[in-house]
């Protein structure tokens, strides 16, 4: 029954081993793919290493998941054998309600099917991308582009969607205006080279002076500033139109709203443990705050064509999934540029 090859985490350690484990087969309206890549995400950490509470072992983890088609159900439409195509953070929801039909399926209203750690509707637990191949419903699967590298494509289907998705929202892709990004790891490096495709004038703001050189000279920032140096924070003072906040540890908010012009917004896709803010820097500067997850299947296809025309890609560093244990570690010390991604064909091969 064990038809599939990964790598789980037994137990809150998190450490990761080889594993094998039962996909079922595909349905009529689903695809199994021979995954090819999966971007490595703190979400990976997360849940491997039971941050959350809520954990279920063995874990598969991997939501960045990009192969090649190797069968289709009878009923699907939009893809065929040997197709290159990505699934990201989830592989379900229940397709009826307000936010599935219009696309915006992270937002299901029923509850969605995570692509590892979630409890599917047969009863099983989803197993994610680091593993041989993976069967899903056709509707969560993405056509990648003809030439558009498999190894970068992967980081794309979170850590590119995640800031594509509120950036497009917010109508942060207004020529000439001015963005700050908030961290330089796998999302803010994604936000930087979005900003720049927009004509936005690009402000990387970091705790780390050691950014500077990559945010500018790699990366094409037009400014940087050390978020530690008060003198650098205050002659920013009402000088971005947005920020978006892409850092996950807890910090202060206010020093970064007041970068912020009236009527500036700034966006939160990490996670830290809370927020606290003046309503002054509100109230008296009408700004405002918002939040974001991911994106929807629609997000996700339009996102994928921009980045096609536009030749937009993660800087990405290769590992075999041997290697995974060590990049994790690496990972929850900001040590990789910017994202690992697991060459799975080489290393179940």
């Amino acid at each position: 029954m064990e038809n599939c090859q990964g790598w789980a985490a037994r137990d809150p350690s998190g450490v990761l081993s080889p594993y094998k484990f039962n996909r079922r087969e595909p349905r009529n309206d689903d695809v199994s793919i021979k995954i090819s890549h999966a971007g490595v995400c703190y979400g990976d950490v997360h849940w491997t290493r039971n941050s959350f509470g809520n954990s279920k072992y063995p874990s598969v983890p991997g939501h960045e998941i990009v192969g090649v088609i190797t069968e289709v159900g009878c009923d699907v439409a939009r893809f065929k054998v040997g197709d290159h195509v990505g699934v990201g953070v989830y592989v379900d929801s229940c397709r009826d309600c307000e936010y599935c039909n219009v696309r915006r399926e992270i937002y299901c209203q029923k509850g969605l099917v995570t692509t590892f750690n979630s409890l599917d509707k047969d009863g099983t637990i989803t197993k994610g991308g680091y593993s041989s191949h993976i069967v899903v419903h056709e509707r969560y699967c993405h056509k990648i582009p003809d030439g558009y590298p498999m190894e970068k494509a992967a980081p794309m289907l979170c850590a590119g969607l995640t800031v594509y998705t509120p950036m497009i929202k917010h109508n942060m892709n207004q020529p000439g205006k001015s963005l700050g990004v908030i961290g330089l790891g796998g999302l803010g490096h994604m936000a930087v080279k979005f900003g720049k495709a927009f004509g936005l004038k690009v402000t990387v703001i970091s705790t780390s002076e050691s950014k500077r050189e990559e945010a500018i000279n790699l990366l094409g920032a037009d400014k940087f500033i050390l978020s530690k140096d008060s003198d650098q924070m205050a002659s920013a003072v009402k000088s971005l139109d947005f920020i978006i906040d892409t850092a996950s540890g807890d910090h202060q908010f206010d020093p970064y709203l007041s970068l912020l012009k009236v009527d500036g917004l700034m966006v939160l896709v990490g996670f830290p443990s809370e927020i606290k803010i003046s309503p002054l820097q509100l109230n008296f500067g009408s700004r405002c705050i918002a939040g974001s997850a991911t994106g929807g299947t629609k997000d996700t296809e339009e996102m994928i064509d921009f980045c096609a025309k536009n030749k937009i890609y993660p800087d990405v560093e290769i590992i075999k999934i041997d290697y995974i244990n060590e990049a994790l570690d690496r990972l929850t010390k900001n040590d990789v540029r910017y994202r690992f991604v697991i060459d799975i064909e080489k290393s179940f091969s």
